[in-house]
């Protein structure tokens, strides 16, 4: 036996054709948002700390500039320039 054919009468669907039709779109909505949340898992489940590994290396990295700069700063100073220029001075002079 074939199944029953829906009524449609004027470009109306019958309730039970409408309420197919609803189930079918909600079953694959489900499936959709199912397969986004195990791909979410398996992604946070196979490697878990690739995130924080990133983190740390911007904090060390926002360190080391703010290191340099202040070396920079430093050695701009002019009794840091004499010191420096007196022991090259003193060097050159040894030898």
């Amino acid at each position: 036996m074939t199944s029953p054919a829906p009524l449609i009468v004027d470009d109306y669907a019958g309730p039970f054709a409408r309420g197919r039709a609803g189930l079918a779109a909600l079953r694959a909505k489900a499936y959709e948002r199912i397969c986004v949340l195990d791909a979410r898992m398996r992604t946070l489940t196979a490697e878990p700390e690739e995130g924080a590994a990133t983190a740390e290396y911007a904090v060390v990295l926002i360190a080391a500039t703010g290191f340099a700069a202040l070396l920079v700063t430093v050695l701009k100073s002019d009794a840091i320039k004499t010191l420096l220029t007196n022991i090259v001075k003193k060097a050159l002079n040894v030898g």
